[in-house]
């Protein structure tokens, strides 16, 4: 599969993983390439907390069930109906979890590059994620990135250090197909914004 069509096909994967293990050879791969992402200073400030213990996945998923009662909660009705039908995690049906956390201490004090955009640590940790997700994708292997959980809970679950900071909770597993079309187009949430809207020329406004 090219980089282009990996792009193309990526899902963020809820209902379809077949509730099989992704085998440790596949797995070691996918992080394998999540750890030759670019970084700030070459400071390689994420780590991977790969979590498979059904204890800890139940825990996990209910404290998100209950942050997706919480957020319908602030939802308008309309808003609320259309949110209702659409699945937000696949945390036990995949089988295995992969916290992506970030150092900021990774790289020493000084890290080049990172003096006057300290955010640039973050976005190494989120480009690993992007090539975790493009390497699971070829490999079809699915990912679904869950970001409704509190950093405290989900730090304390998988004993981060203090000063280490989650980003994000992956579900990685096989699955049975990728949908043609992103789940929060396909319910109605929100649709994708043309090419043209998004590029400007020389300056963002004319």
């Amino acid at each position: 599969m090219s980089v282009y069509e990996a792009i193309r096909v990526r899902r963020d994967v809820r209902a379809e993983f077949t509730g099989e293990l992704v085998d440790d050879a596949t797995l070691w791969r996918i992080l394998e390439a999540a750890h030759r992402a670019p970084s700030v200073g070459n400071s390689q400030p994420w780590d991977f907390v790969v979590v498979r213990d059904p204890s800890t996945l139940r825990k996990f998923a209910d404290h998100v069930a209950d942050k997706r009662v919480e957020f319908r909660a602030s939802l308008p009705p309309e808003r609320a109906a259309t949110f209702d039908p659409i699945k937000i995690e696949g945390i036990t049906e995949s089988g295995t979890g992969i916290v992506v956390s970030y150092d900021h201490g990774r790289g020493g004090p000084q890290v080049l590059g990172r003096a006057s955009v300290p955010e640039t640590g973050v976005y190494s940790a989120v480009l690993a994620i992007q090539n975790l997700w493009l390497a699971a994708t070829a490999e079809e292997v699915g990912v679904g990135w869950v970001s409704f959980y509190d950093p405290e809970f989900l730090a304390d679950l998988v004993a981060l250090p203090e000063g280490i900071q989650p980003v994000a909770w992956l579900c990685v597993g096989p699955i049975d197909e990728l949908q043609q079309i992103p789940d929060l187009e396909r319910f109605g949430w929100r649709g994708r914004r043309p090419l043209q809207e998004a590029v400007h020329l020389e300056t963002y406004r004319a």
